[in-house]
């Protein structure tokens, strides 16, 4: 989802689709199913569907457990181009 920024006519993406949109690439990036994914993360299968569709805005805690199961820290995460703006 995009929204238009107060301050211009920018269009940003939502910080909740960034985030599903990162997860996703770096899922398919270490070659993991989602329902392996979710296992590593002792997350359920079908939450993290929500959360890769970007319909679920997920807590810091939930964020942490899909980062240990794509073993990757918040800094390594977060130190990307999508979230340079």
């Amino acid at each position: 989802m995009y929204y238009k920024s107060p301050i211009g006519s920018i269009a940003f993406m939502a910080i909740q689709q960034k985030i599903a949109l990162r997860i996703k690439a770096i899922r398919k990036e270490k070659e993991l199913t989602q329902e392996e994914l979710a296992w590593n993360s002792d997350v359920d299968r079908t939450f993290m569907n929500h959360v890769e569709s970007g319909r679920k805005n997920i807590s810091l805690n939930s964020l942490e457990k899909i980062l240990t199961g794509l073993e990757l820290s918040f800094k390594d995460f977060f130190n990307h181009k999508d979230f340079s703006k």
